[in-house]
């Protein structure tokens, strides 16, 4: 029940039919007795830094979830960013803070490379191709980049989208090797798909699925159905798979702390998640 002491996180994104986040911490808020929600609220980009700015003056607003299309314009609506969300170049999270500056972090990577190491794969001296340079692929691959990965692929439709981010992550890690310009899966340890491939029916798969090795791993950030046809593809091959929502559930233990919230555990999370496809 939203009373009027419900303490407020907004969900940022458009659109907002596959969000999963609600389903997950309302569930959780209310086993615990704790008076907040999750609410989605569908913004397009051309209205974001004005909604975001009308947000912020809400005095019951505990802070917010960004999700896409609006991680990277965050950026520059934030008061102040974490080092993580610099190199990422992107924030999913913003908090109000007491004096009501607007803190942004970035937790997608952390969620990513925390859920493929709990299936027991080692990240350290790993090839890894990322495509999507985006908020979620950026923040990917600079946690990947933080789990000593040995060579890092980077490719984007915008190829300054890439670029940047390559050249962020050669100044924070000047030993790691970076790439951009390729999709091609071939030779590589784990294969990530960060882009919205995988929403709309009919959508052309975002690697070649024949050129996947079937020890790899592959990994989906699309959550508009559990097995997107690229993971259902990658199964069929023998490939090790991350679904998109196993990044929610190993990042939203640090999104709880970073809201003051305490903390739970991945385990917690899924035994009362009402998720729905």
């Amino acid at each position: 029940m939203i009373s009027g002491k419900t303490t407020l996180i907004a969900h940022l994104g458009y659109p907002t039919e596959s969000f999963k986040a609600p389903m997950i911490y309302n569930p959780w808020f209310e086993r615990h007795g704790i008076d907040a929600v999750v609410m989605p609220m569908g913004v397009k980009p051309a209205d974001y830094p004005e909604v975001l700015k009308s947000l912020a003056r809400l005095t019951n607003l505990r802070g917010a979830l960004v999700t896409m299309p609006h991680k990277v314009t965050t950026m520059g609506l934030v008061d102040e960013v974490t080092t993580t969300a610099r190199i990422a170049g992107a924030c999913n999270a913003i908090l109000v803070r007491p004096d009501g500056t607007l803190l942004g972090d970035q937790f997608d990577g952390a969620g990513f490379v925390r859920g493929v190491e709990r299936k027991g794969r080692a990240l350290k001296g790993t090839r890894v191709l990322v495509s999507g340079t985006g908020g979620v692929g950026s923040a990917i691959a600079a946690s990947l980049a933080a789990a000593g990965v040995a060579e890092l692929a980077l490719f984007d439709l915008n190829l300054e989208s890439a670029d940047a981010l390559a050249s962020r992550l050669r100044s924070h890690y000047p030993q790691l090797k970076v790439g951009t310009g390729s999709k091609d899966p071939a030779g590589f340890d784990v294969v990530v798909n960060a882009t919205p491939l995988g929403m709309k029916e009919g959508d052309p798969l975002p690697f070649d699925i024949s050129k996947i090795s079937p020890q790899a791993l592959v990994g989906e950030v699309v959550m508009k159905s559990e097995y997107t046809p690229l993971l259902r593809a990658a199964k069929d091959k023998g490939c090790m798979v991350q679904v998109g929502t196993d990044m929610l559930f190993e990042m939203i233990p640090a999104y709880l702390e970073f809201f003051g919230f305490g903390s739970t555990t991945p385990e917690e999370l899924r035994a009362v998640a009402q998720l729905q496809y």
